[in-house]
């Protein structure tokens, strides 16, 4: 029905004939003479339309906004001085000579000419019309770009495409399944992935030593800016390949999107260890672009009389740290209260502050509640450390390592953002060396990333001390946002087993849940490791969305529901007979 796209239209078609299809974006009559702005998914062009042209005249003062119409026209220059150069094609406009009304529209939900900040509830429920604004389609037109990027640098680098199960069964991934229940087996269900793992795992033991995905994979928890109960990885997996050689891949891909698309040129990615990455920056995804750090100061405190910060610092298990802000002297009281209300989100029971007004004058020259306990030469020393000058302002944390890290972490971040702190655009790195396990709420040991991947040295080294050992995982890191994450997988079914043992999974649960993987492992299981990327978190960073769901065609909401279709919704009672299935009331609702 057309010959072209309304956003391809340039100077070089002046004087050719052309057929747009669309919708009416804006109608505008000047004078006698009526401008229609026609949108598709490539942009807009004005089409003008003369009262010379009767019976098109005519039908062009008849649409509306959304009308959907077919114009016949020729391109023209637009006169001189009319021209808009905040669009792609406005040096130039059609002269409409014929116009089909292809369907009629009721007034949106919403304005798209004159878009306002409309409520998100609003925006989902009339989601495809919200995918209209030239903005949204803007971000899916480069989201399939993005997914076309990958495919060629991986097809490239000898990856091949398959795919993996939807239907599979329950494992131990971190996160709640969702479940499907099974018809045909009564009593039983199957689990949607969260991800791929372990048939990627499997494809390697099949000899596909370069595999790779976009795939779907679902999670049901709690929901962030940054999550969805489905949402898109990008998974790969490569065999006879160490962690080096895993990563110079993925940072590759990396680095060649962002040129491509965004002309964006990254250097080597840095390294940085995962202790290192907390001790500084209270994070295992560091915002590079923020130069605040955190210090340690616990020696320092450790025998002042003041317990809120002698405590942690003889703790074992506890943390004391000061984080300095350049000119946080120009805080005020309302906003440091702000902020003590905000660490108090990660669990941080207050934020202990100095105001440093004159450095040289430790007895008089420091504005805090808390100078008269540490005493002069602390405070001198505290300073000192963090080289605190004058007009600065520091900030202390002390409790639990846990809890000061992942509150003066997420303090440092919103300093940086509220005072203007970030030193460039992009600061990409590796966070390598994590820990194989952490302590989990009953005392016991929980896997960091997952029960496959690879710790570094033997069976009998991590068997002596599993609390301390560290894995061979690795994670990409940018802006402050884990991209991706992987490691090196375990391929030998002894040191699979050994996890498994320090996880308290025992052996009858083993056979249960990963008999299959356990058998593959004896039947000449090569070294392999892998990586995945959260597709959707990428596209947010490279759109520069604040959500997202910005950049995910039909999203859920936080509550993981779906406004438009209406999901989840009941299910008739002969579904839930065929399925075995009866449905409790909660005690609630009684």
């Amino acid at each position: 029905m057309r010959s072209h796209y309304c956003g391809e239209l340039r100077e070089q078609q002046i004087g050719q004939e052309v057929t747009l299809c669309g919708w009416v974006h804006r109608r505008r009559d000047h004078g006698g003479v009526i401008f229609l702005d026609l949108r598709d998914r490539d942009g807009i062009a004005q089409v003008v339309f003369d009262p010379d042209a009767e019976e098109s005249f005519k039908r062009a003062d008849r649409v509306r906004n959304e009308y959907v119409v077919k114009v016949r026209g020729k391109v023209r220059a637009r006169p001189a001085g009319t021209e808009n150069p905040d669009m792609a094609t406005g040096k130039i406009e059609v002269l409409g000579l014929d116009l089909e009304i292809l369907n009629q529209s009721e007034t949106p939900p919403f304005q798209l000419d004159d878009y306002q900040q409309v409520g998100e509830d609003v925006r989902l429920k009339y989601r495809y019309v919200d995918l209209r604004r030239p903005e949204m389609a803007a971000k899916l037109r480069f989201r399939s770009k993005v997914t076309h990027g990958i495919r060629n640098y991986l097809e490239e680098q000898g990856f091949l495409d398959i795919e993996t199960p939807i239907l599979t069964r329950a494992t131990p991934e971190g996160a709640r399944d969702y479940l499907v229940p099974s018809r045909t087996h009564e009593g039983n269900f199957f689990a949607l992935p969260q991800s791929p793992q372990l048939f990627k795992q499997l494809l390697m033991v099949a000899g596909f030593d370069r595999y790779y995905q976009i795939a779907k994979c679902f999670r049901d928890e709690d929901l962030r800016a940054d999550r969805q109960p489905e949402f898109t990885q990008i998974d790969m997996e490569t065999s006879f390949m160490d962690e080096e050689g895993v990563m110079q891949i993925a940072e590759g891909m990396v680095r060649t999107l962002f040129k491509d698309l965004l002309n964006i040129e990254f250097g080597q990615f840095p390294r940085m260890p995962y202790s290192e990455a907390m001790r500084r920056f209270g994070s295992d995804k560091p915002d590079l672009r923020i130069p605040l750090e955190l210090v340690d100061v616990a020696d320092l405190v450790a025998g002042v009389d003041f317990k809120v910060f002698s405590g942690p610092a003889q703790d074992a298990k506890g943390r004391v740290a000061a984080l300095r802000v350049p000119k946080g002297n120009e805080l005020t009281r309302k906003q440091i209260d702000d902020y003590t209300k905000y660490v108090g989100i990660y669990g941080a029971k207050g934020l202990a502050y100095i105001k440093v007004n004159d450095k040289a004058d430790a007895e008089n020259g420091l504005q805090s509640p808390i100078v008269k306990f540490l005493g002069v030469e602390v405070c001198q020393a505290i300073l000192e450390r963090v080289g605190a000058e004058n007009g600065d302002l520091v900030f202390f944390g002390a409790d639990k390592a846990k809890i000061v890290n992942e509150a003066l972490g997420a303090l440092r971040i919103k300093l940086g953002e509220d005072m203007n702190l970030i030193e460039r655009p992009w600061a990409p790195l590796w966070v390598v060396d994590f820990p194989m396990f952490e302590e989990d709420d009953k005392g016991g040991l929980s896997a960091v990333h997952h029960p496959f991947t690879s710790p570094k040295g033997s069976v009998e080294e991590l068997q002596a001390d599993p609390a301390n050992a560290l894995s061979r995982a690795y994670d990409m890191v940018l802006n402050g946002v884990e991209l991706g994450g992987g490691s090196i997988r375990i391929h030998d079914q002894k040191m699979q087993q050994a996890i498994f043992a320090i996880l308290n999974i025992s052996e009858e649960e083993q056979q249960e849940k990963f008999g299959f993987l356990l058998d593959a492992l004896k039947l000449g299981a090569p070294p392999h490791g892998g990586l995945a990327f959260g597709l959707d978190r990428m596209i947010m960073l490279m759109t520069g969305a604040k959500s997202i769901r910005e950049v995910i065609a039909f999203p859920k909401t936080q509550s993981a529901a779906c406004p438009m279709t209406e999901a989840p919704g009941e299910v008739s009672a002969k579904q839930l007979r065929e399925l075995h299935i009866r449905v409790r009331t909660s005690a609630s609702e009684t």
